[in-house]
């Protein structure tokens, strides 16, 4: 059997009241419709067709690495009709899914329940039951329990709308039956549109059962109509994956205040604070322990390793043992050794540091690469950039950087070199000797502070 897949990705999204299409708001930071198209991807379907509408040429164009198919409804006139314009690239499959691009928890899972249950049959619908089913259309069942129809609530009786189990929208049906279905719906409705649903009824008219199947969860079909919305399935969402995280060994000190923004990949026994921000690909190491407000992004961090509150990493690889922050920030291409210190208010970019080395306090370190045992002080800037272009900077094992020195690249600092404090280094510094540009102390006996004027003075 060959399954497709149509999402439904063309809603105007008032209540976000945005300019950016529903679809691409994200959600674990990742627009909507992508979790739907890895839901799709999951499935395993030969084929995925992408309605889109409100947005224009954003849509498709924020996914142009995906392999869909884009079919533009210019006329927006209902689900039905969004259907019936994705319907010709779907030609030669022989049976069809329908998804929102705007319903981005649905489980694979619940997706491959809902095609095997209905496999007897030309048409199955997903429902769930909700103790408040405002705004769902209902679903109509007969004594037996056989789905008759769905009702929207616009179009409800009173008796209707007493009913609790209502739809979720998201349909599978036997290519030929729905082509048929779709062409003998009407607009006869308070809307004026066409709805995918009228096609249970029509199903049923021509004697086909509907099968039906219900989610695990309620939040894997909830939609997404405005922000509060959003940010509801957001908190909901992230609990998810911190529970998948505690379950698997990893300690969240506050499951509610956890944002995985990407994938987060933790070995044994990973400590993560409260407002830990994890962006695009990161691996953590057995026994790290991440401190809070801190944002790792696509980063690898070492066994063992500590990163202390208020700490940015990107980009980087920060090796086993390793000690960082508070306050510091790693920026891509940084790499830090076993067993170093990186400490507050400390940048590092695209530089390599040696095994057991210490850059602790208050330092800038770019396009260097720094030998083990190096230590330092606080204040230290390599001086990487010319106005043009980048140079790099070689400090030696053993070195002694002292406070608040400069180093201009390009320049190499030997091995167990010494730099006196409040040195401007710009030629190489011999090894194992004391390098230093500090000025000669003066003072001045004679010399007196400048004075405000007394006030009588002043008269």
């Amino acid at each position: 059997m060959k399954l497709g897949v149509v999402i439904l990705a063309a809603g105007k999204g008032t209540r976000m009241r945005s300019t950016l299409a529903k679809v691409l708001h994200p959600l674990a930071g990742r627009a909507l419709l992508s979790h739907v198209l890895d839901a799709a991807a999951a499935l395993g379907a030969a084929r995925v067709a992408v309605v889109y509408g409100h947005g224009g040429a954003q849509v498709p164009a924020a996914f142009a690495d995906r392999d869909c198919d884009w079919v533009e409804q210019r006329e927006r006139l209902g689900t039905g009709h969004a259907v019936i314009q994705a319907l010709p690239r779907m030609a030669a499959m022989d049976r069809v899914l329908v998804l929102y691009g705007d319903v981005p928890l649905i489980e694979p899972e619940t997706l491959n329940r809902l095609v095997a249950d209905s496999a007897h049959t030309q048409l199955g619908v997903l429902t769930m039951t909700l103790a408040d089913p405002s705004g769902y259309g209902r679903i109509v069942r007969d004594k037996q329990g056989h789905i008759l129809r769905i009702v929207e609530q616009k179009d409800a009786s009173e008796a209707e709308l007493a009913i609790t189990e209502v739809n979720t929208g998201i349909i599978v049906a036997e290519l030929t039956a729905l082509a048929d279905w779709l062409g003998r719906i009407g607009n006869d409705n308070v809307q004026r549109e066409y709805y995918l649903t009228d096609v249970i009824g029509l199903a049923v008219a021509d004697g086909v059962e509907v099968a039906s199947c219900r989610p695990e969860r309620l939040e894997e079909v909830a939609g997404i109509n405005d922000r509060w919305q959003l940010a509801e399935l957001e908190r909901y969402h992230q609990r998810r994956l911190a529970a998948a995280l505690m379950h698997d060994g990893t300690t969240v000190m506050d499951p509610s205040r956890l944002d995985i923004r990407g994938t987060l990949i933790c070995e044994r026994d990973v400590v993560l604070d409260v407002n830990v921000i994890v962006e695009g690909q990161v691996r953590l190491g057995a026994e790290v322990r991440i401190g809070p407000n801190c944002l790792l992004r696509d980063c690898e961090i070492g066994a063992g390793a500590e990163v202390l509150a208020n700490s940015v990493i990107e980009g980087a690889r920060v090796a086993a043992g390793a000690r960082i922050g508070p306050f510091a920030r790693l920026r891509p291409a940084a790499e830090i050794g076993e067993r170093c210190h990186i400490g507050n208010f400390v940048e590092i970019k695209q530089a390599r540091i040696a095994a057991d080395s210490k850059v602790n306090h208050l330092s800038y370190i770019g396009d260097a690469e720094i030998g083990s045992k190096v230590n330092v002080g606080a204040g230290t800037i390599t001086c990487n950039y010319d106005g043009a272009c980048k140079h790099l900077t070689r400090i030696g094992d053993g070195a002694f950087i002292g406070s608040n020195s400069a180093l201009v690249a390009p320049v190499e600092i030997g091995v167990d070199a010494t730099i006196g404090a409040g040195s401007v280094i710009s030629r190489q510094a011999p090894a194992a000797q004391l390098t230093l540009t500090r000025a000669p102390q003066v003072s001045h006996p004679h010399w007196q502070r400048p004075r405000k004027a007394a006030p009588a003075d002043r008269e």
